[in-house]
């Protein structure tokens, strides 16, 4: 058996024994450290071979797992790829071809790659969010407040190919490991190029940025604290944090993140939003950021087999939880307060519906709605409504 043969046996034994239930990314580990024969090499050909079945199955339903490894690496590879030469030299002798040429050669569409268009937001591109999937997102660092030249400096010292976005956006290549090089948290935030852009209504609103006291905030679906740094950094540190989310683990990493960037929370506390919120009636906050559980359909390019195994039914399901999560945090919000809706969803069953859900039963302000389309510039697509208390 040659090598290449392996690669595809060991792909799509990766593959046939993947339900969907846990990251690719770990199952691909896993399987690995069982079987300690594969080089460095060898496994990034298999990792991206799995990666590209997934990236471009669901349009190749009917077509057996190697088949549809095969397709997805034409696809989603631009330059001659040895796998891919090994089983069709033609296809691979096209391989630079343009998108649109290789998808009219494999005869799909760029619905057979996304099938749930009708179920897109308003102002998202069906076909431009579907071809995304054939790329792979770049890595996005925002460089904290202060830390630039450092940061560069660094980047330089260790010859690391870079580009800078703007004055605290760098994107990386996917193969660099930037913890080796720079501290987490404390220099750089690893965050989205559109997970950056979220708090920017901030900037326009001079009684924040010029307080002179603390900014009561809540952080109430705080998940891994990204937010809650990009808060603080906005706002220069002039903020009182208090953060929740469902579990206390979650809230244990998210501490232990905090106190890497130098940031003291007020207080944290478990709760599940979903259900009428524990917090005393009396407590208001000045800004809510309601980061809320979703489908996550807008960084699937980064984790493509989310796709592959996705029931359409669970939008409904998100919609339902995230209209039961702001109506258990909104009340919580001062006069002249903010109320940041965040997903990571193109779906408007989660944005759009929710955001008229929100104006209809509290007759909030909405200041700013709009999709960061993540697919013009390889990085996620972020939904993003803000609302005032008037």
């Amino acid at each position: 058996m040659s090598k290449f043969h392996s690669y595809i046996a060991s792909a799509s034994k990766i593959i046939s024994t993947y339900s969907g239930g846990k990251p690719l990314a770990i199952h691909i580990k896993a399987f690995f450290a069982a079987d300690k024969k594969f080089g460095s090499k060898d496994r990034r050909a298999i990792a991206s071979a799995c990666y590209c079945h997934f990236r471009a199955g669901l349009a190749f339903k009917k077509n057996t797992v190697e088949e549809k490894i095969i397709a997805g690496l034409f696809l989603c590879e631009h330059k001659s790829n040895e796998l891919l030469k090994s089983f069709r030299s033609d296809l691979d002798g096209q391989v630079g071809l343009s998108i649109s040429e290789k998808m009219a050669l494999s005869n799909i569409g760029p619905t057979a790659i996304f099938p749930f268009s009708d179920e897109l937001g308003g102002d998202i591109d069906a076909a431009a969010f579907s071809l995304s999937f054939l790329q792979q997102p770049g890595i996005y660092l925002r460089i904290r407040p202060g830390r630039k030249k450092t940061v560069l400096d660094k980047l330089k010292a260790a010859s690391t190919a870079h580009e800078l976005i703007s004055d605290e956006c760098i994107l990386l290549e996917n193969n660099i490991a930037a913890d080796k090089i720079l501290m987490i948290d404390k220099e750089v935030v690893v965050q989205d190029l559109n997970s950056q852009k979220v708090l920017d209504q901030l900037e326009k609103e001079p009684a924040f940025l010029t307080a002179t006291l603390k900014i009561a905030s809540w952080d109430c679906c705080a998940a891994s604290g990204g937010k809650s740094i990009l808060l603080f950094d906005r706002l220069k540190g002039k903020v009182q944090l208090t953060v929740s989310d469902i579990r206390e683990n979650i809230l244990l990493n998210l501490r232990t993140r905090l106190g890497r960037a130098g940031i003291n929370i007020n207080r944290s506390f478990v709760t599940d939003l979903s259900v009428p919120s524990q917090l005393p009636e009396a407590e208001k906050f000045s800004i809510i950021i309601c980061d809320a559980p979703c489908t996550g359909s807008g960084t699937w390019s980064r984790t493509p087999e989310q796709l592959y195994f996705f029931d359409k039914k669970l939008i409904a399901d998100y919609a339902g939880r995230q209209k039961n999560i702001v109506s258990n945090s909104i009340p919580y919000l001062n006069k002249g307060g903010l109320f940041f809706y965040i997903t990571c969803s193109v779906f408007k069953k989660e944005n759009e519906e929710v955001t008229a859900f929100i104006q209809e039963k509290f007759h909030l302000q909405l200041v700013q709605m709009e999709y960061l389309k993540g697919y013009e510039h390889a990085a996620d697509t972020m939904f993003v409504a803000v609302f005032r208390n008037i």
